[in-house]
């Protein structure tokens, strides 16, 4: 699995700096390594939340990968009962 250089903490926090409007994009971008493109990325994922409402978020789509996940699983073993009783 990948890891992230950046944590979402540290990812706000630069949108952050960047919001004020003390320095330019681009010299926070070379402040901290990153190229503009990622930061017009970042911009709208996590310029709106706040790092309690980032984690909430993160638990909620892992949460929700996982009940997708338990759903193919019943639709799978409903098919396979649905031919089974078919061949019968």
């Amino acid at each position: 699995m990948k890891r992230k250089p950046f944590s979402d903490q540290r990812i706000i926090g630069i949108l952050q700096e960047a919001q004020k409007g003390e320095t330019t994009i681009g010299q926070v971008c070379r402040q901290h390594g990153i190229s503009e493109p990622t930061f017009y990325t970042w911009r709208p994922k996590y310029d709106a939340l706040s790092v309690p409402e980032l984690r909430r978020l993160r638990e909620l789509e892992k949460q929700n990968g996982r009940l997708k996940k338990l759903v193919a699983e019943r639709d799978l073993e409903v098919d396979a009962l649905r031919e089974l009783l078919q061949n019968k």
